[in-house]
């Protein structure tokens, strides 16, 4: 099977079992279905109308799914040159009149997106799905991620969301934002962040 025909369906909205392609695996990791399940379970309604921001985006699944299921906006933010026309394609099964996408390094994009929502003085879901950091390359993805994470003004975040391994000690306080809630799926955990 090439990379090309690895597939993964949106699971609910108006978009529901629209085929999404997957970059290949050397490049990106899709995140689990059932972590999905749980993240969308969690904020379901609070999605409707919002503005959803996926950092490391790949093939934009998240995103993809949150548009779907009544986000009335999707930011994505994705450098990798093959997931970035995977991403593309993706968007254009959707309405890609209500996504945007910021090709680069997120680390340098997001202040870029920041803003964007200022200017707007709009307030987003932001979720985190960096590339695990035992990948070549990767080791300090994390500690530049918390940076990031604690760089965001709160006054444009709702939510911020962080799929890591599960291994990780993600701190209790980061800038502005503490942990609401983990959950963990395996080798995979889903922390929830918010202002204080």
């Amino acid at each position: 099977m090439k990379s090309s025909d690895i597939t993964k369906k949106i699971v609910s909205g108006k978009f529901k079992n629209k085929i999404l392609k997957l970059p290949s695996k050397t490049t990106t990791r899709s995140s689990k279905a059932i972590v999905l399940e749980s993240f969308f379970n969690t904020i379901q309604f609070e999605i409707i109308d919002a503005i959803f921001v996926e950092l490391f985006s790949g093939s934009g699944s998240i995103g993809l799914e949150a548009l779907s299921r009544g986000a009335k906006k999707v930011i994505f933010m994705e450098k990798d040159h093959e997931a970035l026309k995977v991403l593309k394609e993706n968007i254009a099964q959707t309405d890609p009149t209500l996504c945007e996408v910021y090709k680069g390094d997120t680390f340098t994009n997001i202040a870029a997106v920041v803003k964007a929502l200022q200017k707007r003085g709009e307030k987003a879901y932001f979720y985190i799905d960096p590339p695990f950091n035992i990948r070549e390359g990767m080791e300090d993805i994390y500690d530049k991620t918390i940076s990031l994470i604690a760089s965001l003004p709160k006054e444009c975040v709702r939510l911020i969301i962080i799929e890591h391994v599960s291994g990780l000690e993600i701190p209790a306080t980061i800038g502005s934002y503490n942990i609401k809630k983990s959950k963990k799926f395996g080798n995979t955990t889903l922390t929830y962040l918010e202002c204080e």
